[in-house]
Protein backbone atom coordinates (compact mmCIF):
# COMPACT_ATOMS: atom_id res chain seq x y z
CA UNK A 1 0.00 0.00 0.00
CA UNK A 2 2.80 2.40 0.93
CA UNK A 3 4.64 1.64 -2.32
CA UNK A 4 1.44 2.31 -4.31
CA UNK A 5 0.80 5.61 -2.52
CA UNK A 6 4.45 6.60 -3.02
CA UNK A 7 4.12 5.98 -6.77
CA UNK A 8 0.92 8.04 -6.92
CA UNK A 9 2.57 10.80 -4.87
CA UNK A 10 5.58 10.92 -7.19
CA UNK A 11 3.22 11.29 -10.15
CA UNK A 12 1.01 13.85 -8.39
CA UNK A 13 3.97 16.07 -7.49
CA UNK A 14 5.95 15.27 -10.62
CA UNK A 15 7.16 17.67 -13.33
CA UNK A 16 3.69 18.32 -14.86
CA UNK A 17 2.27 19.54 -11.53
CA UNK A 18 5.32 21.69 -10.74
CA UNK A 19 5.20 23.21 -14.23
CA UNK A 20 1.46 23.87 -13.83
CA UNK A 21 1.94 25.53 -10.43
CA UNK A 22 4.83 27.72 -11.49
CA UNK A 23 3.36 28.31 -14.97
CA UNK A 24 0.02 29.48 -13.56
CA UNK A 25 1.84 31.97 -11.34
CA UNK A 26 3.89 33.30 -14.26
CA UNK A 27 0.80 33.54 -16.49
CA UNK A 28 -1.18 35.43 -13.83
CA UNK A 29 1.76 37.72 -13.04
CA UNK A 30 2.08 38.72 -16.70
CA UNK A 31 -1.70 39.05 -17.10
CA UNK A 32 -1.81 41.33 -14.05
CA UNK A 33 1.07 43.36 -15.51
CA UNK A 34 3.31 42.51 -12.53
CA UNK A 35 0.91 44.30 -10.18
CA UNK A 36 1.43 41.82 -7.29
CA UNK A 37 5.16 42.55 -7.24
CA UNK A 38 4.86 46.30 -7.82
CA UNK A 39 2.10 46.84 -5.25
CA UNK A 40 3.73 45.16 -2.23
CA UNK A 41 4.13 48.47 -0.28
CA UNK A 42 0.47 49.40 -0.95
CA UNK A 43 -0.59 45.91 0.12
CA UNK A 44 1.18 46.29 3.48
CA UNK A 45 -0.67 49.58 4.03
CA UNK A 46 -3.99 47.89 3.25
CA UNK A 47 -3.20 45.03 5.64
CA UNK A 48 -2.48 47.40 8.54
CA UNK A 49 -5.59 49.46 7.73
CA UNK A 50 -7.62 46.23 7.70
CA UNK A 51 -7.73 45.83 11.48
CA UNK A 52 -11.36 46.96 11.47
CA UNK A 53 -12.78 46.30 8.04
CA UNK A 54 -15.93 47.65 6.45
CA UNK A 55 -18.50 45.61 4.57
CA UNK A 56 -19.99 42.15 4.78
CA UNK A 57 -18.07 39.29 6.35
CA UNK A 58 -17.26 37.52 9.61
CA UNK A 59 -13.75 38.75 10.54
CA UNK A 60 -11.56 41.76 9.76
CA UNK A 61 -9.35 41.73 6.65
CA UNK A 62 -6.34 41.66 9.00
CA UNK A 63 -7.87 38.76 10.94
CA UNK A 64 -8.45 36.88 7.70
CA UNK A 65 -4.80 37.36 6.77
CA UNK A 66 -3.62 36.18 10.20
CA UNK A 67 -5.91 33.14 9.98
CA UNK A 68 -4.44 32.29 6.57
CA UNK A 69 -0.90 32.90 7.83
CA UNK A 70 -1.53 30.76 10.91
CA UNK A 71 -2.13 27.84 8.56
CA UNK A 72 0.58 28.82 6.08
CA UNK A 73 3.52 29.51 8.41
CA UNK A 74 4.21 26.04 9.72
CA UNK A 75 6.77 23.28 9.91
CA UNK A 76 7.54 23.88 6.23
CA UNK A 77 9.28 27.11 7.22
CA UNK A 78 11.67 25.22 9.49
CA UNK A 79 11.80 21.60 8.35
CA UNK A 80 10.63 22.11 4.75
CA UNK A 81 13.36 24.60 3.84
CA UNK A 82 15.99 22.36 5.39
CA UNK A 83 14.66 19.34 3.48
CA UNK A 84 14.76 21.27 0.19
CA UNK A 85 18.39 22.24 0.79
CA UNK A 86 19.34 18.75 2.01
CA UNK A 87 17.92 17.13 -1.15
CA UNK A 88 18.44 19.83 -3.77
CA UNK A 89 21.42 21.77 -2.46
CA UNK A 90 21.53 25.49 -1.58
CA UNK A 91 20.17 26.34 -5.05
CA UNK A 92 16.78 25.01 -3.95
CA UNK A 93 16.33 28.18 -1.88
CA UNK A 94 16.58 30.28 -5.06
CA UNK A 95 13.76 28.28 -6.65
CA UNK A 96 11.70 28.69 -3.49
CA UNK A 97 12.10 32.45 -4.02
CA UNK A 98 10.94 32.16 -7.63
CA UNK A 99 7.93 30.12 -6.54
CA UNK A 100 7.00 32.83 -4.04
CA UNK A 101 7.62 35.71 -6.44
CA UNK A 102 5.16 34.34 -8.98
CA UNK A 103 3.02 32.65 -6.34
CA UNK A 104 1.96 36.09 -5.10
CA UNK A 105 -0.16 36.50 -8.25
CA UNK A 106 -1.69 33.07 -7.69
CA UNK A 107 -2.61 33.89 -4.09
CA UNK A 108 -3.98 37.28 -5.20
CA UNK A 109 -6.25 35.70 -7.84
CA UNK A 110 -7.46 33.06 -5.37
CA UNK A 111 -8.56 35.68 -2.82
CA UNK A 112 -10.18 37.97 -5.42
CA UNK A 113 -12.32 35.08 -6.64
CA UNK A 114 -13.02 33.86 -3.10
CA UNK A 115 -14.52 37.21 -2.07
CA UNK A 116 -16.28 37.65 -5.42
CA UNK A 117 -18.09 34.28 -5.30
CA UNK A 118 -18.52 33.63 -1.57
CA UNK A 119 -21.83 32.60 0.00
CA UNK A 120 -23.47 32.54 3.43
CA UNK A 121 -24.34 29.21 5.05
CA UNK A 122 -27.54 28.44 6.96
CA UNK A 123 -26.09 30.03 10.11
CA UNK A 124 -25.21 33.26 8.31
CA UNK A 125 -21.45 32.64 8.25
CA UNK A 126 -19.49 33.32 5.08
CA UNK A 127 -18.00 30.49 3.04
CA UNK A 128 -15.73 30.79 0.05
CA UNK A 129 -12.76 29.29 -1.71
CA UNK A 130 -12.12 27.16 -4.81
CA UNK A 131 -15.26 25.02 -4.36
CA UNK A 132 -17.43 28.14 -4.43
CA UNK A 133 -15.73 29.98 -7.29
CA UNK A 134 -15.85 26.75 -9.29
CA UNK A 135 -19.58 26.32 -8.60
CA UNK A 136 -20.56 29.99 -8.95
CA UNK A 137 -18.09 31.12 -11.59
CA UNK A 138 -17.77 28.21 -14.03
CA UNK A 139 -20.15 26.24 -16.24
CA UNK A 140 -21.93 23.22 -14.74
CA UNK A 141 -19.63 20.86 -16.58
CA UNK A 142 -16.86 21.95 -14.16
CA UNK A 143 -18.85 21.73 -10.91
CA UNK A 144 -17.58 18.24 -10.08
CA UNK A 145 -14.14 19.83 -9.58
CA UNK A 146 -15.54 21.89 -6.70
CA UNK A 147 -16.87 18.76 -5.02
CA UNK A 148 -13.54 17.01 -5.57
CA UNK A 149 -11.63 19.94 -4.03
CA UNK A 150 -13.89 19.95 -0.96
CA UNK A 151 -13.48 16.19 -0.44
CA UNK A 152 -9.70 16.32 -0.78
CA UNK A 153 -9.48 19.44 1.41
CA UNK A 154 -11.57 18.03 4.23
CA UNK A 155 -9.55 14.80 4.31
CA UNK A 156 -6.03 16.18 3.74
CA UNK A 157 -6.22 18.43 6.77
CA UNK A 158 -6.54 15.52 9.21
CA UNK A 159 -3.16 14.30 8.00
CA UNK A 160 -0.80 17.06 7.01
CA UNK A 161 -2.31 19.78 9.22
CA UNK A 162 -3.39 17.78 12.26
CA UNK A 163 -1.76 14.46 13.13
CA UNK A 164 1.51 15.25 11.32
CA UNK A 165 1.74 18.58 13.17
CA UNK A 166 0.99 17.10 16.61
CA UNK A 167 3.54 14.40 15.86
CA UNK A 168 6.18 17.03 15.03
CA UNK A 169 5.52 18.87 18.30
CA UNK A 170 5.55 15.71 20.46
CA UNK A 171 8.72 14.44 18.78
CA UNK A 172 10.71 17.63 19.32
CA UNK A 173 9.50 18.02 22.94
CA UNK A 174 10.27 14.37 23.67
CA UNK A 175 13.76 14.65 22.20
CA UNK A 176 14.60 17.98 23.84
CA UNK A 177 12.80 17.82 27.18
CA UNK A 178 11.84 14.10 27.53
CA UNK A 179 8.13 14.96 27.67
CA UNK A 180 5.96 11.87 27.03
CA UNK A 181 4.33 12.13 23.55
CA UNK A 182 0.86 11.21 24.80
CA UNK A 183 0.99 13.96 27.44
CA UNK A 184 1.89 16.44 24.69
CA UNK A 185 -1.01 15.14 22.62
CA UNK A 186 -3.54 15.54 25.41
CA UNK A 187 -2.41 19.09 26.24
CA UNK A 188 -2.50 19.97 22.54
CA UNK A 189 -6.00 18.52 22.27
CA UNK A 190 -7.22 20.85 25.02
CA UNK A 191 -5.48 23.92 23.55
CA UNK A 192 -6.62 23.23 19.98
CA UNK A 193 -10.14 22.47 21.17
CA UNK A 194 -10.34 25.73 23.12
CA UNK A 195 -9.68 27.63 19.89
CA UNK A 196 -11.29 25.48 17.17
CA UNK A 197 -14.62 24.92 18.92
CA UNK A 198 -15.06 28.71 19.08
CA UNK A 199 -15.23 29.00 15.29
CA UNK A 200 -13.54 31.37 12.87
CA UNK A 201 -13.82 34.46 15.07
CA UNK A 202 -11.88 32.82 17.90
CA UNK A 203 -9.37 31.38 15.43
CA UNK A 204 -8.88 34.87 13.96
CA UNK A 205 -8.50 36.46 17.43
CA UNK A 206 -5.89 33.93 18.56
CA UNK A 207 -4.07 34.07 15.21
CA UNK A 208 -3.99 37.89 15.27
CA UNK A 209 -2.13 37.71 18.60
CA UNK A 210 0.06 34.67 18.02
CA UNK A 211 1.12 34.88 14.36
CA UNK A 212 2.74 38.36 14.41
CA UNK A 213 4.56 37.49 17.65
CA UNK A 214 5.92 34.14 16.51
CA UNK A 215 6.89 35.30 13.02
CA UNK A 216 8.62 38.47 14.25
CA UNK A 217 10.42 36.63 17.06
CA UNK A 218 11.72 33.93 14.70
CA UNK A 219 12.82 36.48 12.11
CA UNK A 220 14.47 38.64 14.80
CA UNK A 221 16.52 35.72 16.16
CA UNK A 222 17.50 34.73 12.63
CA UNK A 223 18.58 38.29 11.85
CA UNK A 224 20.75 38.32 14.98
CA UNK A 225 22.57 35.23 13.72
CA UNK A 226 22.91 36.73 10.23
CA UNK A 227 24.21 40.01 11.70
CA UNK A 228 26.80 38.13 13.78
CA UNK A 229 28.04 36.46 10.58
CA UNK A 230 27.42 39.38 8.22
CA UNK A 231 30.74 38.89 6.40
CA UNK A 232 29.54 35.44 5.27
CA UNK A 233 26.29 36.71 3.75
CA UNK A 234 27.64 37.67 0.27
CA UNK A 235 29.26 34.26 -0.12
CA UNK A 236 26.08 32.53 1.06
CA UNK A 237 23.95 34.37 -1.49
CA UNK A 238 26.50 33.63 -4.22
CA UNK A 239 26.37 29.94 -3.27
CA UNK A 240 22.55 29.91 -3.44
CA UNK A 241 22.44 31.58 -6.86
CA UNK A 242 25.34 29.53 -8.29
CA UNK A 243 23.86 26.17 -7.30
CA UNK A 244 20.46 27.18 -8.67
CA UNK A 245 21.91 26.85 -12.19
CA UNK A 246 24.81 24.41 -11.75
CA UNK A 247 24.91 20.92 -10.20
CA UNK A 248 25.92 20.71 -6.55
CA UNK A 249 28.93 18.47 -6.06
CA UNK A 250 28.96 15.77 -3.40
CA UNK A 251 30.67 17.00 -0.24
CA UNK A 252 30.72 15.73 3.34
CA UNK A 253 27.49 13.86 3.92
CA UNK A 254 25.75 15.62 1.01
CA UNK A 255 25.27 13.22 -1.90
CA UNK A 256 25.25 15.91 -4.59
CA UNK A 257 22.31 17.26 -6.58
CA UNK A 258 21.45 18.11 -10.18
CA UNK A 259 19.95 21.42 -11.27
CA UNK A 260 16.64 19.61 -11.76
CA UNK A 261 16.78 18.42 -8.13
CA UNK A 262 17.28 22.03 -6.98
CA UNK A 263 14.28 23.15 -9.06
CA UNK A 264 12.09 20.20 -8.08
CA UNK A 265 12.65 20.37 -4.33
CA UNK A 266 12.73 24.17 -4.28
CA UNK A 267 9.38 24.49 -6.06
CA UNK A 268 7.76 21.56 -4.20
CA UNK A 269 8.85 22.72 -0.73
CA UNK A 270 8.04 26.32 -1.66
CA UNK A 271 4.46 25.38 -2.54
CA UNK A 272 4.22 23.22 0.58
CA UNK A 273 5.28 26.21 2.66
CA UNK A 274 3.36 29.13 1.11
CA UNK A 275 0.42 27.11 -0.32
CA UNK A 276 0.13 29.37 -3.40
CA UNK A 277 -2.03 27.44 -5.85
CA UNK A 278 -3.19 24.91 -3.28
CA UNK A 279 -6.48 26.77 -2.79
CA UNK A 280 -6.44 26.73 1.01
CA UNK A 281 -5.75 30.37 1.93
CA UNK A 282 -8.68 31.89 -0.05
CA UNK A 283 -11.05 29.98 2.24
CA UNK A 284 -9.93 32.23 5.10
CA UNK A 285 -9.91 35.41 3.01
CA UNK A 286 -13.51 34.78 1.91
CA UNK A 287 -14.60 35.48 5.50
CA UNK A 288 -13.12 39.01 5.54
CA UNK A 289 -15.37 42.01 6.22
CA UNK A 290 -14.84 43.79 2.91
CA UNK A 291 -16.68 44.71 -0.26
CA UNK A 292 -13.44 45.04 -2.24
CA UNK A 293 -12.14 41.74 -3.70
CA UNK A 294 -9.03 43.45 -5.08
CA UNK A 295 -8.03 44.90 -1.72
CA UNK A 296 -8.41 41.53 -0.01
CA UNK A 297 -6.47 39.94 -2.85
CA UNK A 298 -3.61 42.38 -2.30
CA UNK A 299 -3.62 41.58 1.42
CA UNK A 300 -3.71 37.85 0.65
CA UNK A 301 -0.71 37.95 -1.67
CA UNK A 302 1.42 39.18 1.24
CA UNK A 303 0.95 35.76 2.82
CA UNK A 304 3.25 34.28 0.18
CA UNK A 305 5.68 37.20 0.52
CA UNK A 306 5.89 36.90 4.32
CA UNK A 307 5.98 33.11 4.43
CA UNK A 308 8.64 32.39 1.82
CA UNK A 309 10.53 35.59 0.97
CA UNK A 310 10.88 36.49 4.67
CA UNK A 311 10.49 33.53 7.06
CA UNK A 312 11.80 30.74 4.80
CA UNK A 313 14.68 32.97 3.68
CA UNK A 314 15.75 33.38 7.31
CA UNK A 315 15.92 29.62 7.81
CA UNK A 316 17.72 29.03 4.52
CA UNK A 317 20.30 31.78 5.03
CA UNK A 318 21.19 30.56 8.52
CA UNK A 319 21.66 27.00 7.20
CA UNK A 320 23.89 28.13 4.32
CA UNK A 321 25.83 30.74 6.35
CA UNK A 322 26.62 28.22 9.10
CA UNK A 323 27.69 25.75 6.37
CA UNK A 324 25.88 22.80 7.93
CA UNK A 325 24.03 21.79 4.75
CA UNK A 326 26.73 19.30 3.57
CA UNK A 327 26.34 17.30 6.81
CA UNK A 328 23.85 14.82 5.36
CA UNK A 329 21.27 15.73 8.01
CA UNK A 330 17.80 16.79 6.85
CA UNK A 331 14.57 18.34 8.10
CA UNK A 332 14.23 20.09 11.44
CA UNK A 333 17.47 18.44 12.63
CA UNK A 334 19.42 20.41 9.99
CA UNK A 335 17.83 23.70 11.05
CA UNK A 336 18.53 22.84 14.70
CA UNK A 337 22.18 22.13 13.87
CA UNK A 338 22.48 25.52 12.15
CA UNK A 339 20.94 27.53 14.98
CA UNK A 340 22.76 25.66 17.75
CA UNK A 341 26.12 26.17 16.06
CA UNK A 342 25.40 29.88 15.67
CA UNK A 343 24.17 30.68 19.19
CA UNK A 344 24.41 28.98 22.59
CA UNK A 345 20.97 27.46 23.15
CA UNK A 346 20.05 28.13 19.52
CA UNK A 347 18.29 24.78 19.34
CA UNK A 348 15.60 26.14 21.65
CA UNK A 349 14.73 28.80 19.07
CA UNK A 350 13.94 26.00 16.64
CA UNK A 351 11.99 24.01 19.25
CA UNK A 352 9.80 26.96 20.25
CA UNK A 353 9.36 28.05 16.63
CA UNK A 354 8.42 24.55 15.51
CA UNK A 355 5.85 24.16 18.29
CA UNK A 356 4.20 27.53 17.66
CA UNK A 357 4.23 27.16 13.88
CA UNK A 358 2.73 23.66 14.09
CA UNK A 359 0.05 24.73 16.59
CA UNK A 360 -1.13 27.63 14.44
CA UNK A 361 -1.21 25.35 11.39
CA UNK A 362 -3.57 23.05 13.29
CA UNK A 363 -6.03 25.81 14.18
CA UNK A 364 -5.86 27.54 10.79
CA UNK A 365 -6.39 24.39 8.74
CA UNK A 366 -9.31 23.35 10.94
CA UNK A 367 -11.23 26.26 9.43
CA UNK A 368 -10.37 25.14 5.90
CA UNK A 369 -11.77 21.68 6.59
CA UNK A 370 -14.74 23.27 8.33
CA UNK A 371 -15.73 25.21 5.20
CA UNK A 372 -15.12 22.20 2.93
CA UNK A 373 -17.51 20.16 5.07
CA UNK A 374 -20.12 22.97 4.95
CA UNK A 375 -19.90 22.92 1.15
CA UNK A 376 -20.41 19.15 1.07
CA UNK A 377 -22.90 18.54 3.89
CA UNK A 378 -24.20 21.90 5.11
CA UNK A 379 -23.85 23.76 8.41
CA UNK A 380 -25.23 20.82 10.41
CA UNK A 381 -21.90 19.02 9.93
CA UNK A 382 -19.79 21.80 11.49
CA UNK A 383 -19.89 20.66 15.12
CA UNK A 384 -19.21 16.95 14.39
CA UNK A 385 -16.28 17.97 12.17
CA UNK A 386 -14.75 20.24 14.83
CA UNK A 387 -15.11 17.59 17.52
CA UNK A 388 -13.48 15.00 15.25
CA UNK A 389 -10.64 17.43 14.48
CA UNK A 390 -9.92 17.91 18.19
CA UNK A 391 -10.16 14.21 19.09
CA UNK A 392 -7.69 13.19 16.37
CA UNK A 393 -4.94 15.51 17.70
CA UNK A 394 -3.42 13.10 20.30
CA UNK A 395 -3.56 10.22 17.81
CA UNK A 396 -0.77 11.85 15.83
CA UNK A 397 1.59 11.68 18.82
CA UNK A 398 1.27 7.91 19.27
CA UNK A 399 1.44 6.37 15.77
CA UNK A 400 3.95 6.12 12.92
CA UNK A 401 2.89 8.68 10.35
CA UNK A 402 4.93 8.05 7.19
CA UNK A 403 1.94 6.60 5.31
CA UNK A 404 -0.42 9.28 6.69
CA UNK A 405 2.02 11.95 5.49
CA UNK A 406 2.17 10.39 2.02
CA UNK A 407 -1.61 10.19 1.72
CA UNK A 408 -2.13 13.78 2.92
CA UNK A 409 0.62 15.10 0.67
CA UNK A 410 -0.99 13.35 -2.30
CA UNK A 411 -4.40 14.77 -1.40
CA UNK A 412 -2.80 18.23 -1.36
CA UNK A 413 -1.77 17.73 -4.97
CA UNK A 414 -5.31 16.62 -5.78
CA UNK A 415 -6.57 19.86 -4.13
CA UNK A 416 -4.26 21.99 -6.25
CA UNK A 417 -5.37 20.56 -9.61
CA UNK A 418 -9.05 21.69 -9.54
CA UNK A 419 -8.00 25.04 -8.11
CA UNK A 420 -5.41 25.72 -10.82
CA UNK A 421 -7.86 24.77 -13.58
CA UNK A 422 -10.40 27.21 -12.10
CA UNK A 423 -7.81 30.00 -11.80
CA UNK A 424 -6.82 29.64 -15.45
CA UNK A 425 -10.45 29.54 -16.65
CA UNK A 426 -11.45 32.53 -14.49
CA UNK A 427 -8.26 34.54 -15.11
CA UNK A 428 -10.00 36.93 -17.60
CA UNK A 429 -12.41 37.89 -14.82
CA UNK A 430 -9.55 38.46 -12.38
CA UNK A 431 -7.79 40.68 -14.92
CA UNK A 432 -10.93 42.74 -15.64
CA UNK A 433 -11.80 43.20 -11.94
CA UNK A 434 -8.23 44.32 -11.27
CA UNK A 435 -8.16 46.78 -14.19
CA UNK A 436 -11.50 48.27 -13.14
CA UNK A 437 -10.26 48.75 -9.58
CA UNK A 438 -7.02 50.53 -10.52
CA UNK A 439 -8.69 52.65 -13.21
CA UNK A 440 -11.24 53.91 -10.67
CA UNK A 441 -9.91 53.21 -7.15
CA UNK A 442 -12.35 53.66 -4.24
CA UNK A 443 -12.04 56.75 -2.07
CA UNK A 444 -12.36 54.79 1.18
CA UNK A 445 -10.82 51.56 2.46
CA UNK A 446 -13.89 49.37 2.71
Amino acid sequence: MTDLITTINDLAWGPPMLVLLLGTGIFLTIGLRFMPILQVPAAFRLMMQGRKGQGEGDITPFGAQMTALSATIGTGNIAGVATAIALGGPGALFWMWMTALFGMATKYAEAVLAVRFREQDEKGNYSGGPMYYIRNGLHKRWHWLGVAFAIFGSLAGFGIANTVQSNSISEVLSTTFSIPPLLTGLVLMVLVGAVVLGGVKRIADVSSLLVPFMALAYVAMSLIIIALHITHVPAAIATIVTYAFTPTAATGGFAGATVWAAIRFGVARGIFSNEAGLGSAPIAHAAARTNQPVQQGMIAMLGTFIDTLVVCTMTGLVIVIMDVWPSGVSGASLTTAAFSSALPGGEYIVVVGLCLFAFTTMIGWSYYGDRCIVFLLGARAITPFRVAWVLVVPLGTTIHLDTVWLIADTLNAFMALPNLIALLLLSPLVFSITRAYFENPPTDNN
